[in-house]
């Protein structure tokens, strides 16, 4: 049996090495994802990092690395087998897929997921917002800034933590009754908030004074690509959402000119957070497998 133990933030360096080793890979097996959400246990054995999530159910993320992908998939049959639970892989891309299929010939049934696709976008379209297919989010930026003169953005730090807490409190009140899962996310964002320097996070707020309009904020994901885990704005202020969207992507560029992309992670399955999502027009879409044992 595979000897897991619960992710923390001493195995970040160690991740990312098996991350990187592993590209492409979606944002749910980023270190941050993974630190923040659900009920992660990892293991490390030789070539590979394997995964073990309890977020809804038991089920194995692909595991990270890069070697003998056989054996790999073998021990976690093996595990899954011993624990008395189904072999349910998740986060498989299309070379996992075809791996799988030649060497496991009719032994599992693939899930085509489009709910849980990557939205990955090129920075320079998000911090310029150049051309006509831009010009309803260059709008509602210019209306913001008209409105809003004196506006400014500061990187997150200890000093404006409270502030931020009061908007996102704020925010979740308010959209308390529109998701089943809000209160969870909720979790979430303090839990994100209390280890902010840990898991490396770059954060953004947009403010008028000492009012707070949006928040977001992101990790590395690799070498050329952030991945935004949060972000969130007042309803009330018009282009609030274009406006942090925008100087994230000028602020992540500017301070790590390598970055190529951010990536925007899932939609959910959620129509208004897909039109929205699409409405910025993605560089690319990273598409994801679920397999599962016949």
């Amino acid at each position: 049996m595979i000897k897991f133990e619960p992710i923390s933030l001493a195995l970040k360096n160690k991740h990312q090495e098996y991350y990187e080793k592993s590209c492409p890979r979606g944002c749910e097996l980023s270190f941050g994802n993974l630190f923040l959400w659900g009920e992660q246990k990892v293991a490390i054995d030789g070539d590979f990092m394997f995964l073990l999530s309890t977020f809804s159910k038991s089920f194995y993320p692909f595991p990270l690395g890069a070697g003998d992908k056989k054996q790999a998939i073998d021990t976690i049959i093996e595990d899954a087998k011993k624990r008395g639970i189904s072999v349910h892989i998740t986060s498989i891309n299309e070379q996992d897929k075809a791996f799988l299929e030649q060497n496991y010939p009719d032994k599992f049934e693939f899930i085509y997921n489009e709910d849980s696709f990557d939205y990955v976008y090129d920075i320079n379209d998000l911090a310029d917002l150049l051309g006509k297919k831009y010009h309803k989010k260059r709008t509602h930026l210019n209306n913001f800034k008209k409105a809003h003169p004196d506006y400014k953005v500061e990187p997150f730090s200890k000093e404006n933590l409270g502030k931020i807490r009061a908007l996102v409190d704020g925010w979740y009140q308010e959209n308390s009754s529109s998701q089943s899962s809000i209160e969870y996310e909720k979790q979430v964002f303090d839990r994100a908030i209390d280890n902010f320097e840990g898991l490396g996070l770059e954060g953004l707020v947009l403010m008028e004074g000492e009012e707070v309009f949006a928040v977001t904020f992101a990790s590395r994901m690799d070498n050329i690509t952030f991945d935004v885990h949060f972000e969130k704005a007042r309803r009330d202020i018009d282009g609030a959402y274009v406006a942090i969207n925008n100087e994230f992507a000028k602020y992540i560029r500017g301070k790590y000119p390598e970055i190529k992309y951010l990536d925007r992670e899932e939609d959910m399955g959620v129509p208004g957070l897909r039109k929205a999502k699409q409405s910025y027009y993605p560089h690319h879409q990273i598409e994801k497998y679920q397999a599962k044992l016949k």
